[in-house]
């Protein structure tokens, strides 16, 4: 394997749909390729998310509940032994470049981990939608995500309500919670996801999606690269960081998409995007006792 902005309402320039992914994007919010990479490729990166997962428990801030038996940890892209053949893969650049524009910016990379017991998340989107999308009826950030396992239903898969990347939600809690009342809409849109070792897939983080419960005795990490079209504004909520001498091995065209702070040793990363509505989760009518935490 080989200056954060404010977050800004201005509607970006963008490809206009044509593409099938363009197309998939704007329509259901959500598009996939299917064995993009070998399961041994996902295996090296389950190996780091272990590693950081563990180091990141270890410390104050290092990771983010996102429901009871759920975490969200940030990472360095140097941590990552992927990250490059990633964010270089012919695919993941043709999706950023179609959506966002050519000067789309990488503002994120960590992953979430729903372990066994992990409870129903509320239905949700990541953050409250920009005017430009509401009003504009344009993408402005995508969220691609990869599975470390291969995913079975026992595992609460990801679930994804079609089309709802457009709805204004202002006057929805925090504008990214819509009521219990309109739950049961969500839920008859509801898709599951179970992707496979080697898969990617890419979303607007607008859709309405929510983990679901965990049944099994296993977790199931999800790497998360989050990228922004220039002047979304995300990156406010992120820390990217990387050491000159990697910052410099880097691939042209790569470098000039990663929107990261060049540090000579690299910090902790304290998490900046907490989500509180995500905190309590909802138990499943079939579920068990949730698992103590790990740790």
């Amino acid at each position: 394997m080989s200056a954060s902005t404010s977050l800004s309402t201005a509607a970006v320039p963008r490809t206009q749909p044509e593409s099938d992914v363009v197309r998939s994007l704007y329509g259901d919010g959500m598009v996939a390729l299917r064995r993009a990479f070998p399961p041994g490729w996902a295996d090296a990166m389950r190996e780091d998310i272990e590693r950081a997962f563990r180091d990141a428990m270890g410390r104050p801030g290092g990771a983010v509940g996102r429901g009871p038996q759920r975490y969200y940890v940030e990472i360095h892209p140097q941590g990552f032994r992927g990250f490059v053949d990633l964010a270089m893969h012919p695919w993941v650049t043709e999706v950023c470049a179609s959506v966002l524009g050519p000067d789309y910016e990488i503002v994120e990379i960590g992953f979430d981990v729903p372990f066994g017991g992990a409870m129903h998340q509320p239905w949700h989107r990541d953050f409250p939608s920009p005017a430009a999308t509401y009003d504009g009826h344009t993408l402005t950030s995508l969220a691609f995500n990869l599975t470390a396992v291969d995913t079975v239903p026992e595992m609460g898969p990801f679930e994804v309500a079609p089309g709802t990347q457009w709805e204004a939600g202002r006057e929805w809690e925090h504008r990214m919670f819509p009521p219990e009342s309109e739950w049961p809409r969500y839920e008859a849109l509801a898709q599951p996801k179970l992707p496979q070792r080697g898969d990617i897939s890419a979303r607007s983080a607008l859709t309405i999606h929510r983990g679901t419960a965990n049944r099994s005795d296993l977790a199931r990490p999800v790497l998360v690269l989050g990228v922004d079209a220039p002047g979304a504004g995300h990156a406010a909520l992120h820390d990217l960081q990387v050491t000159p001498d990697y910052h410099a091995s880097l691939p042209d065209d790569l470098r000039r998409h990663l929107h990261c702070r060049v540090v000579e040793r690299l910090e902790p990363v304290v998490q900046k995007h907490q989500i509180d509505g995500l905190v309590m989760g909802r138990p499943d009518p079939g579920m068990g006792r949730a698992l103590p935490a790990p740790g």
